[in-house]
């Protein structure tokens, strides 16, 4: 761009009128009060000023009278705007009067829908209170005080205790993948250490759904039966397959609450158990032999890179032979599903990808405020559509059955 025509359109922060904005937002008020005006008359079945007929061929409508308008401030993405609002008295069948209430704005509404779950997304982006109030402050041609931006927060909360409590009932879930992952919270005034436990759920038709986000102090036994327990509570039915990341205290619980659902150990986990046991310089070969055997073609192709696997560490690094032998058939059961779901199965990397979002989104705040906060921004994230699941791969073959043939384990 030339300078001159540079020095003719100016620097965006110079000023901030902008005509387009201000002629749509001076147009909102005659269309909310028009809205208005349309529902009530449609509701009394007359315009305003009208008469109702008592015609058998004209519209009766309901009883009632207008009596005048009342004054309220909106606040919406358009900004903030004045509007005057009809009242009538609607009179029953019974003879008892009511006041008319529309059905488009809300008794004591002073923002829009649009406007709090604004507030709301800004919050959930990883900034604070206040750098919210400043940022919308242009948005909605306005002052946004504190008081609004807690209001809105606090009904975050409320849709999130409810979600916690829904029922899973009607729920066709047919497969959960689990993990945790650790945050810092501030607990007595001292930043510490949790664990937040995620359940994901696979519907029937292949859609991933959030399940439950509980806090927890570890990934104990305790901790993980606590989360499963309350999944059943809400009618979880017993799934079809479960994928975990291999901690002992989940496995515990689950074995002891469903033992006859088949476990799929996530292997990008095992695969950093593996490398946790050998030397630097034997990474690379190590990571190089363990793909060739997950990312086999075929089940007996699976099996024979297993044993050669094996064969070969158990003389140049016994602890990585011996921690594969540790998980069992549990890290191969992806071999009893179409191979069109292998890729879906294999890992827990569902989780894993919401646990980067999820830390990514909080980390200019370092420490959250408390333990609640952390489960409810982690859900807050996928209710607000910042953060979207897809269904699995392979979701079209998830009708078949698995075979009851487990891996060869002879090595």
């Amino acid at each position: 761009m030339k300078k001159g025509a540079l020095a003719a359109e100016g620097s965006l922060f110079d000023n901030w009128f902008d005509a387009i904005e201000d002629g749509v937002r001076s147009r909102v008020r005659e269309f909310i009060e028009t809205m208005l005006e349309e529902e009530l008359a449609q509701t009394l079945a007359r315009p305003r000023y009208g008469r109702r007929k008592d015609g058998r061929d004209e519209p009766s409508g309901v009883e009632g009278v207008r009596h005048g308008h009342r004054e309220r401030t909106l606040t919406g993405t358009f900004g903030q705007t004045r509007i005057a609002v009809p009242r009538a008295r609607l009179t029953s069948e019974d003879g008892e009067t009511r006041e008319w209430k529309s059905a488009s704005l809300r008794a004591y509404q002073r923002r829009t829908k649009a406007a709090d779950a604004l507030i709301a997304s800004a919050y959930l982006s990883g900034t604070n209170t206040r750098r919210v109030r400043r940022a919308l402050a242009a948005v909605f041609a306005g002052p946004v005080g504190k008081d609004v931006v807690s209001r809105t927060w606090r009904k975050v909360k409320g849709d999130w205790e409810a979600w916690s409590k829904s029922s899973l009932a009607e729920e066709p879930i047919i497969r959960l993948i689990l993990d945790g992952t650790v945050v810092r919270v501030r607990l007595d005034k001292k930043a510490t250490s949790i664990s937040l436990l995620v359940a994901l759920g696979v519907r029937a038709d292949g859609q991933k759904v959030l399940l439950a986000v509980k806090n927890m102090g570890g990934e104990s036994e305790a901790a993980w039966r606590a989360l499963l327990d309350d999944l059943v509570a809400r009618g979880l039915r017993t799934p079809e397959l479960v994928i975990a990341d291999g901690a002992p205290g989940l496995e515990k619980a689950l074995s002891a609450l469903w033992p006859n659902v088949p476990l799929q150990r996530c292997t990008v986990h095992k695969h950093r158990n593996l490398l946790a046991h050998a030397p630097d310089r034997l990474h690379e070969e190590l990571s190089n032999d363990y793909k060739d055997m997950i990312y086999a073609e075929t089940k007996d192709e699976v099996e024979v890179r297993r044993k050669a696997f094996l064969r070969k560490w158990r003389l140049k690094c016994r602890a990585v032979a011996d921690s594969l032998e540790e998980a069992g058939e549990k890290l191969f059961t992806f071999t009893r599903f179409p191979k069109t779901q292998w890729k879906s199965i294999r890992t827990s990397n569902a989780i894993e990808r919401l646990h980067e979002e999820f830390k990514r989104r909080i980390k200019t705040q370092t420490v959250l405020p408390c333990a609640e906060t952390a489960a409810m921004l982690f859900w807050a994230l996928l209710a607000s559509g910042q953060i979207t699941m897809r269904k699995v791969d392979g979701w079209e073959t998830l009708a078949q059955k698995p075979t009851d043939q487990t891996i060869d384990l002879a090595a």
